[in-house]
């Protein structure tokens, strides 16, 4: 059973997925359908790949940690006078 990587065109989510058959991946995020299959690079495990994967993980959560925080400035600048 392959598993293929997506990018959702809904709402940019990037995951994997084992697709059997005729299987048609839905995204975990959306539940959308409108999806790109992605060119998997192969596993290669060496102290320098676990280092750009660590790098590239910390960058992903600094960004998603700022936008929430971003959210929550809005949110509450939006509704403090209610």
């Amino acid at each position: 059973m392959p598993i293929y990587e997506y990018a959702c065109r809904t709402c940019h989510a990037r995951f994997e997925a084992i697709v059997r058959g005729s299987d048609v991946p839905r995204c975990p995020s959306c539940d959308g359908g409108d999806l790109d299959r992605l060119i998997s690079l192969f596993a290669v495990d060496s102290p320098g790949s676990r280092k750009l994967a660590l790098n590239a993980a910390r960058k992903q959560n600094a960004r998603v940690t700022r936008d929430k925080a971003w959210a929550d400035h809005e949110y509450d600048r939006k509704h403090r006078h209610e």
